[in-house]
């Protein structure tokens, strides 16, 4: 038998099948979109909008928007709009056992709050480095479900243990739905473990992404609109040191040459300037980091030149745009390449690119680029600052739907 560190309720070391004993149908069993949830999820975006929590982890305000009344009853609007007629009903899928990323480990919230709010158990695989941030929201998701009605609480629980521990095992093979976020090394080695026949895998692996500007339209931008641009690029950048899948890696300028030229120098100078005065700092391990992973790059002939401003930024010049750099490099790291049409990105994607964050592109260039995309990659085409705003569709996935099954009835 597998034993576990409860971390949601918290308490001594249990046995996985106890936790499954705990999580099994309640009384009273939830639906899709329980009025019980609603109640804990709006709560807990009250207590995570907490002016003094977000000043000491922003990045937990994003979910807190994410669960608000508004938002909550947009997703369940979706769901509502796609039973397809009278005689489909939707229905909780069952049991779901959630393994976070623990690079993005606020990744957690969303995933559990979807599912929850689709009235499923959920047992939360928590990682044993998380940070403050994380930390903080499960402390809070504690103080709810102590509060919650207890057929709720009952069938939530966030645990911990080893990665390489055959937990993943036990959990996996009682499990309806298994939800993996990760490199692609961890959803293989988690494939390993077997299902029931019926359960199927959503797998969130290894992603990479970039920013699309256009140069006439930041030259035709007031100086406003390009500081707030700056500042978004900032953001996508930064938050979570860059290490995110949704966190650009190149930025591709539309454009002449010269404007293309001018416009990215102004863009580096505006973004150093959001670096300073938000105190965004890069240490100095991640600074060796960089400079270890980019002149690296450099002796490979991979990139011309590494331009780096201070500690916080560097800009490469890739040799062949065909050999863009996706994997991580240290926070503030930015190839930089120019095309003539936003269409000509396309044979450069890959099927792991994931999210494009864009400036100054006319909404019929962006949905020309959506529609060339075929098969190639990304799923997201987003405005610059919004790189880590989560969606209920995420990856491609409409992740409530993912979250429910549907039951025929016919008279």
């Amino acid at each position: 038998m597998s034993v576990v560190a409860p971390v949601v309720p918290t308490g001594g070391p249990v046995e996985v099948a106890a936790v499954l004993a705990e999580v099994a149908a309640p009384a009273r069993p939830l639906e899709v979109g329980d009025p019980r949830v609603r109640e804990l999820l709006a709560e807990l975006a009250r207590r995570l909008l907490d002016p003094a929590l977000t000043r000491r982890h922003p990045e937990l305000a994003p979910l807190g928007f994410f669960l608000r009344g508004a938002g909550v009853s947009g997703i369940l609007r979706r769901l509502d709009g796609g039973d397809g007629g009278e005689g489909e009903v939707r229905l909780p899928r069952g049991l779901v056992f959630h393994i976070p990323p623990a690079n993005v480990d606020t990744l957690l919230g969303y995933s559990w709050a979807l599912s929850l709010l689709a009235g499923n158990a959920n047992v939360v695989r928590v990682s044993e480095r998380v940070s403050g941030a994380a930390t903080a929201l499960l402390d809070i998701v504690a103080d709810v479900l102590a509060e919650a009605d207890p057929d709720l609480a009952r069938t939530q629980r966030f645990v911990r243990y080893p990665r390489e521990d055959a937990a993943t095992a036990e959990l996996s093979s009682a499990c309806d739905l298994r939800v993996i976020w990760g490199g692609d090394a961890t959803v293989d080695a988690i494939r390993r473990n077997p299902l029931p026949p019926r359960a199927r895998d959503l797998t969130f692996p290894d992603r990479s992404s970039l920013a699309l500007f256009s140069a006439e339209g930041w030259a035709s931008a007031t100086p406003r609109q390009r500081r707030a641009a700056a500042a978004g690029l900032h953001d996508d950048v930064f938050l979570f040191d860059q290490a995110a899948c949704a966190s650009p890696r190149t930025l591709v300028w539309v454009g002449d040459e010269a404007t293309a030229r001018d416009a990215g120098a102004e863009l580096v100078e505006l973004l150093g300037e959001t670096v300073a005065r938000r105190g965004t700092s890069v240490d100095a391990a991640m600074a060796v980091e960089k400079h270890v992973a980019t002149y690296g790059l450099a002796a490979t002939s991979a990139v011309r030149t590494v331009r780096f401003h201070g500690n916080d930024i560097a800009v490469l010049d890739p040799v062949s745009p065909d050999r863009l750099p996706r994997r991580w490099l240290g926070a503030g790291t930015l190839a930089e390449i120019r095309l003539d049409d936003p269409v000509e990105l396309v044979p450069l994607l890959h099927r792991r690119d994931q999210t494009v964050v864009h400036f100054g592109l006319a909404r019929a260039d962006l949905l020309r680029l959506a529609r060339a995309l075929g098969s190639r990659g990304v799923d997201r085409l987003v405005p610059a600052g919004e790189a880590m705003r989560f969606g209920a569709v995420w990856d491609g996935y409409d992740l409530p739907r993912e979250f429910t099954r549907i039951v025929t009835v016919r008279g």
